[in-house]
């Protein structure tokens, strides 16, 4: 049965960080990353606030940009020992995302990460804590989606955590937090947020809720991101805000075969996530255009980009893609971005095959076996046209 979900209560704008003094709770775990939410005094503040909300506060600090397993298991240890009934994640993806994976394993010590991996199995949290989280980027959209992505770095294998369980009970996104985000982290988590609403809108699972959600998304991307990226504060608050949107769209329709190579090429080629969907989706998109070329050629209608035939306008949508990538200092190609013909003939096959089974795969509007992703993949190497 179709199914829409969202967080319970999202809180939004400038100062709605404050939100966090209005909870009730008796202990608050907040899981964060780097430095950089210490340095910009929001981690200060989140403290601070939960306090004058009589909460009692304990830190997990120093959540990698690639969370691991490990991290996921000695954060959930943590949270046994304190047991907080409000988990409150702040900072990029990595934390949220750790933070919702040590979530399952604080509730349900004996269930393992292979168990948990497996799409939509989680049991029914909430038994011992909320979540809260709160984006400091403009991409990932994880405060509000059933998604989280842990690294497995013994099998060099990015693993997408999918249950509607992890869905935040409350997001607060104030685009304060967005504006610290040095350039090169806006161009990639901007592509990231584009790349969410555009495979949203052409996945399995896509429906009349999750459709407007995508295209108002794609619509502010296009028109926000560049500005966004050459400084301007307007712009950054409404990427903040497109990024939302873009993930409420794929944390329901979920996405496709750009996510999957994503996934497995970061963890082997260290590509950072937003800067590997900018360079897969415009191939992704001339693979995938056999299947639902219309619906592609409705995003670039609604555009405006140039076009009479489907096939035109894909080209137009391609190329408005390339473009952005181009004027925000993305590569096009998997050898511009550096990686050997060496590196890549030998993990191809394992890449290729891994992607397959990536649980984004499922969902995108069309199928794809080994061999055709290792031609994908090929293509993405040279930059190649995808005529298959």
């Amino acid at each position: 049965m179709p199914r829409f979900t969202l967080p319970r209560d999202i809180y939004f704008g400038e100062g709605s960080l404050a939100t966090l003094k209005t909870l009730n709770g008796k202990k608050a775990i907040i899981v964060v990353g780097g430095s950089s939410m210490q340095k910009f005094g929001f981690l200060d503040k989140v403290i601070s606030y939960l306090k004058e909300a009589n909460i009692q506060v304990k830190l997990i600090e120093g959540v990698e940009p690639d969370p691991s397993v490990e991290t996921v298991m000695n954060g959930a240890a943590v949270m046994r020992e304190f047991e907080p009934d409000l988990i409150v994640a702040i900072g990029g993806g990595s934390p949220i995302d750790a933070a919702k994976a040590m979530w399952i394993f604080y509730e349900y010590p004996e269930f393992t990460f292979e168990q948990a991996i497996v799409p939509f199995g989680l049991p029914e949290l909430r038994q011992k804590a909320k979540f809260v989280a709160i984006p400091s980027t403009s991409g990932t959209g994880t405060e509000v989606t059933a998604f989280s992505v842990i690294t497995d770095y013994k099998k060099k294998i990015k693993y997408p955590i999918a249950d509607f369980n992890i869905t935040p009970d409350i997001a607060i996104v104030d685009p304060e937090l967005a504006h610290t985000m040095p350039q090169k982290l806006i161009a990639h988590t901007g592509m990231d947020a584009l790349t969410h609403a555009i495979e949203a809108y052409v996945a399995g699972l896509r429906s009349t809720f999750s459709d407007p959600l995508a295209m108002e998304a794609i619509i502010m991307v296009n028109e926000y991101i560049l500005k966004s990226y050459n400084g301007d504060k307007e712009a950054r608050n409404e990427m903040h805000s497109a990024q939302c949107l873009a993930g409420m769209a794929f944390s329901n329709a979920l996405l496709g075969i750009t996510h999957s190579m994503a996934h497995k090429t970061g963890a082997v080629f260290h590509i950072p996530h937003g800067c590997a969907n900018a360079i897969f989706l415009p191939y992704v998109i001339q693979y995938n255009s056999k299947k639902c070329s219309h619906r592609y050629a409705t995003i670039a209608k609604r555009l405006n980009l140039s076009g009479q035939t489907d096939e035109e306008l894909i080209d137009s949508l391609i190329n408005w893609i390339k473009n952005l990538n181009v004027k925000m200092d993305i590569p096009l190609t998997l050898k511009s971005y550096g990686i050997t013909e060496e590196d890549f003939t030998s993990n191809i096959e394992c890449v290729s095959h891994n992607a397959v089974l990536d649980a984004c795969t499922g969902s995108n509007p069309r199928e794809i076996d080994d061999k055709t992703m290792k031609r994908l993949f090929t293509c993405i190497y040279n930059g190649e046209k995808v005529t298959f």
